[in-house]
């Protein structure tokens, strides 16, 4: 099957070592299987022209709390970028090109906006894979602050972000340490492919939940629990070979796995 551009640039992307990986180009290139025309330049020159104009605002002693406050003023206050939240499960607030024109996305989606300022800014952070609701860091010494992009650039503590799994989760939740792990580039662009795969699950559009997963496993290929969706996907579109192939590998992957009994029944109707 011929691959598409936007495809083939991605896959390119991913080839390099995780430090070096562009994870606003990568995001483009996945928004670009959607929307064939985007220009990626032109997004890339959106971000470039932002932290221009934030640039000019640092105040000199660059103190990590005055820099936040500064991007958060033209990011939020005067640009309005914001958390869509009256239709939140939309695709479009998956696509970066599409958060940078109408100023609206998800946690993720808006985080990568404001890291690829911050990244221009010379003003180190790092994405936070929190369960639920993705947040930032300022990348700086001891510094146990969280940025809720989503929501204004808010400043969280972690017994806020405590507070905050309470609320997503509406039960008691502890919070370890491994809650507020920092993510790798994988990982970004994997938990992104992750929200339009659950999407697109949701919507009954099987291709383009294919289109994420394939991608999802592009960044990690032994993903057991891919692989299964994969397969999964593969049947519902009546590609047999293919979804033996990846239902059997999963289950030699993990022969204890909970959902055992149902992916031998899929095998079977295959088989049959």
């Amino acid at each position: 099957m011929q691959l598409s551009l936007a495809r083939r640039c991605f896959i390119r992307e991913i080839r390099q070592p995780d430090e070096i990986i562009n994870i606003e180009r990568a995001a483009l290139y996945i928004a670009q299987e959607a929307h064939p025309t985007l220009d990626i330049d032109e997004s890339i020159a959106s971000l470039d022209a932002i932290a221009a104009v934030i640039r000019d605002r640092i105040p000199e002693s660059r103190y990590p709390l005055k820099i936040i406050q500064t991007i958060n003023q033209y990011l939020y206050a005067e640009l309005g970028f914001r958390g869509n939240r009256t239709d939140y499960y939309n695709t479009q607030n998956s696509y970066l090109n599409q958060v940078l024109e109408h100023r609206l996305g998800i946690p993720i989606t808006l985080a990568l906006v404001y890291l690829s300022v911050a990244k221009r800014l010379d003003f180190p952070m790092l994405g936070i894979g929190m369960p639920g609701h993705f947040l930032i860091r300022p990348d700086v010494g001891e510094m146990d602050i969280y940025v809720d992009a989503f929501n204004s650039g808010e400043i969280l503590f972690p017994q806020d972000c405590e507070a905050l799994l309470q609320k997503l989760y509406q039960e008691p939740v502890r919070l370890r340490p491994d809650l507020l792990q920092s993510v790798s580039n994988r990982q970004f662009l994997a938990r992104l492919l992750g929200n339009l795969k659950g999407v697109a699950i949701n919507q009954g559009d099987i291709p383009a939940a294919l289109a994420a997963v394939e991608r999802i496993l592009l960044l990690f290929p032994n993903a057991p629990a891919e692989l299964r969706d994969r397969g999964i996907l593969y049947f519902q579109l009546q590609r047999w070979p293919e979804a033996r192939h990846d239902l059997e590998i999963y289950l030699e992957t993990d022969p204890t796995a909970g959902d055992r009994d149902l992916i031998q029944d899929l095998l079977r109707k295959i088989n049959s």
